[in-house]
């Protein structure tokens, strides 16, 4: 399995409104550092998985609609907690999405197998999504 990943990072203000989450229930701000992660079982005619660049276009073009943004007040989260492990999959779903539109990620998971995006909160600390079958 040959695996390509790229990174940035996305700032954002949230809460999580639950006991449960302890001092994280206030409105506070969060730096994830953003990985998108890219898996075939074999190279296309070029020899790569995909890109390098289309990935970070991509996956820069999907964390522009939450930057410095309160996921709060952000409608694709309305009436649901941004907890990590939500943000991943929202990431995944929309890079995924995007590839059968125009524009930086038109094409990019053709050929997958899977791909996986992990928001580390910390560096000691993180959550993933995974799509399979793409």
């Amino acid at each position: 399995m040959y695996r390509v990943s790229v990174r940035d990072h996305v700032m954002v203000a949230h809460s999580l409104p639950r006991p449960f989450f302890g001092p994280a229930q206030g409105k506070h701000g969060a730096t994830y550092v953003v990985e998108l992660v890219l898996a075939a079982t074999a190279l296309d005619e070029n020899g790569v998985v995909v890109d390098i660049g289309a990935a970070s276009a991509a996956l820069g073009s999907v964390l522009d609609e939450l930057r410095y943004r309160d996921l709060d007040e952000h409608p694709a989260f309305a009436g649901q907690l941004t907890t990590t492990e939500v943000l991943a999959r929202w990431v995944a779903d929309r890079v995924a999405a995007a590839s059968h539109c125009e524009g930086p990620a038109a094409g990019l998971v053709k050929g997958l197998d899977h791909l996986e995006v992990v928001l580390h909160e910390t560096p000691d600390a993180w959550a993933s999504y995974r799509l399979d079958a793409l």
